[in-house]
C-alpha cells in the first residue's frame, strides 16, 4: 500500500466531505441494501438486472466511503488565504491569453462545494501561482512543454 498524501481541506470542504460521508454510511447505504432486498424476492437473480444493478451501485458507494475515510484521516485544516493573496482555497481570477478564467486553488476535492473548476495545488499551474498576489504575472512550463504567462488579477477566499 503507497504512502497516504495529506490532504490540505478548507472547514468548508472539510465538513461537507463529513457530511457526504454521514449520508453515504447511512441513508444512502440502507436505500441500496432496500433495493437489493427488494430484487432478491423477485428471485432469479442471474438474470435480474435490478439485483445487478444495485449490487453495482453498492460497491461503488463502499468504495467512496473508504475514499471518504481515508481523505477526512488525512485532512489537514487550513485557513483562507487573505484577499490579495493566491492560497488554497482561493477563488483565482487568471488572465491567459487575453481571457479571463476563474478557478479554485485547492484539492479536487474542493470540486464538492463550488460550481468553479478546481487546480490543483501540485499541477504546474497551481504550483506557479500558489503564493502569488494580484496583478503579479507568473509563468508555468505546460504538460507540452510551452512556457505559458498568466496574470493574477484577483485572489480571494472562497466563500
Amino acid at each position: 500500500m503507497g504512502e497516504e498524501k495529506t490532504i490540505l481541506l478548507t472547514q468548508d470542504a472539510y465538513d461537507k466531505l463529513k457530511e457526504e460521508l454521514a449520508y453515504r454510511e447511512g441513508q444512502y447505504r440502507d436505500e441500496i441494501t432496500k433495493r437489493i432486498a427488494a430484487a432478491r424476492a423477485e428471485g432469479d437473480l442471474s438474470e435480474n438486472g435490478g439485483y445487478q444493478a444495485a449490487r453495482e451501485e453498492q460497491g461503488k458507494n463502499e468504495g467512496r466511503i473508504n475514499e471518504l475515510i481515508v481523505k477526512l484521516r488525512n485532512a489537514k485544516i487550513v485557513e483562507a488565504p487573505k484577499a490579495g493573496t493566491v492560497g488554497n482555497g482561493s477563488l483565482v481570477t487568471l488572465e491567459l491569453a487575453g481571457r479571463e478564467m476563474q478557478y479554485v486553488l485547492g484539492a479536487r476535492d474542493m470540486a464538492s462545494v463550488t460550481e468553479y473548476d478546481v487546480l490543483s495545488e501540485d499541477s504546474p499551474i497551481g504550483k506557479a501561482i500558489m503564493g502569488a498576489k494580484a496583478g503579479d504575472e507568473v509563468s508555468y512550463q505546460a504538460p507540452n512543454g510551452r512556457t505559458i504567462s498568466v496574470t493574477i488579477k484577483e485572489a480571494r477566499p472562497l466563500e
